[in-house]
């Protein structure tokens, strides 16, 4: 039985280092598989919490850039979002999803780790005054870390932010 379970993380580990976009890390850095779920789901999840979502194109398909998706989102993303709502109190907005049109990488929209969320002072607030700032990003971006480990960049006029994980969900 023990030997199964040291099989399975490292299988797990592996899995996240071999194939990338298929493993979330754990704020220990553990590999985690990722569950993806579909835009109903999703949409489900961010209702139940309070977050709304726009689209610049009014639609979800996935495949056009003016639309905001949420198919093929990682589970842990939406959790993510969920954790935010809940230890900020702030309302969220998510503007950018997987849809196509953002840039690529293993940790991307269009691989389910990254959500967009409106510019609102509550939100600039809570990442400015609860997270670490950890530098600039190569696109000048600057970025804070949360304690999970997740990444959050100010591009603006909105948040582009990577969850490794659920933030602590």
């Amino acid at each position: 039985m023990k030997l199964r379970s040291v099989l399975t993380a490292l299988a797990l580990v592996l899995g996240a280092l071999f194939a990338p976009g298929v493993g979330v890390l754990t704020a220990a850095g553990e590999a985690q598989a990722v569950t993806k779920i579909s835009h109903a789901t999703a949409t489900s999840m961010f209702r139940s919490s309070g977050i709304t979502w726009s689209s610049s194109g009014g639609c979800s398909d996935r495949n056009v850039p003016t639309c905001t998706s949420f198919d093929q989102l990682n589970l842990a993303t939406a959790q993510g979002a969920q954790t935010l709502k809940s230890a900020s109190g702030c309302a969220l907005n998510i503007t950018g999803g997987t849809e196509t049109g953002h840039a690529g990488g293993t940790y991307s929209h269009w691989n389910g780790y990254k959500l967009d969320f409106g510019k609102a002072t509550c939100v600039t607030n809570y990442v400015k005054n609860t997270f670490t700032y950890i530098g600039v990003r190569g696109d000048g971006a600057p970025q804070w870390r949360s304690g999970a480990g997740n990444v959050y960049a100010d591009e603006g006029n909105h948040w582009d932010v990577t969850f490794y994980n659920c933030g602590g969900c």
